[in-house]
């Protein structure tokens, strides 16, 4: 079984070109389970495989992250073969922030009798959640305010930071069996998002070289990030993971 993580998007929320930061989970060249749904990764994900995400891990609601579910809810909820089949991962404490931004407007269909939510299988999660057969982790990361923004971990395989600040604390833990490690990281920190110098200062040498960093501002700085030693994601790159644990699933 071959796994993969492939990128929609790995701009930071101005650079629109580099397209929203999200990434796709693959198995066998199929996609698995995706992270976040902003508006120009959820385009560069249709354009890729030409369907909506299946499943879905939401990290956070700033609406470069989640601004492509007005879409998700007009392709789900007018096949009533797929409404509210697909399951959408979301940390319990962002349950309610992602209703506010995303799900609250008032009689979502003008003709009445929907509620936004009817068009997915809302699942709310904790420390970690089972998809299909594979079991996840769940992390808090640095953005913003605490227990509003969270980072994933496909254990062996794959850590995404998600926005975040450096977190050497949580990779001590959550990073501990040689994952490939997708960061946050600019060319510049700022109070949101991880800087190179920042990643330097805080993690180890062969942490950073497990590292592939997005959330960047520009080619160019994607270019300087190269230029200092480091690896980046582009959009539409793909990067080879190791096997995740799969516990077969009997149920019908």
């Amino acid at each position: 079984m071959d796994w993969a993580l492939r990128f929609q998007g790995v701009g930071s929320a101005s650079a629109v070109s580099l397209g929203s930061p999200m990434a796709t989970i693959e198995r066998d060249g199929a996609p698995w389970l995706t992270i976040d749904c902003g508006g120009e990764g959820l385009t560069a994900y249709l354009d890729h495989y030409g369907q909506a995400p299946r499943a879905l891990f939401v990290t956070h609601v700033h609406l470069d992250h989640v601004a492509g579910f007005e879409r998700l809810f007009v392709d789900r909820y007018f096949d009533p073969a797929r409404r509210g089949r697909m399951p959408v991962y979301v940390p319990a404490t962002v349950v309610p922030l992602l209703h506010r931004r995303v799900g609250d407007y008032p009689n979502v269909l003008a003709e009445g009798g929907a509620n936004f939510w009817d068009a997915f299988r809302l699942i709310p999660v904790g420390d970690a959640f089972w998809h299909e057969g594979v079991r996840l982790e769940v992390f808090p990361a640095r953005h913003h305010w605490p227990e509003t923004a969270y980072g994933l971990r496909l254990p062996g395989s794959l850590v995404w930071s998600g926005d975040t600040r450096p977190i050497p604390e949580m990779l001590a833990r959550f990073a501990d069996r040689d994952e490939l490690v997708a960061h946050d990281c600019g060319l510049h920190g700022n109070p949101s998002h991880s800087g190179i110098d920042d990643l330097e200062r805080e993690y180890a040498a062969d942490l950073l070289a497990r590292c592939v960093l997005y959330h960047y501002a520009s080619e160019a700085d994607g270019a300087a990030l190269e230029a200092r030693g480091h690896r980046i994601a582009r959009p539409g790159q793909t990067f080879a993971l190791r096997a995740a644990p799969v516990v077969q699933d009997d149920r019908p």
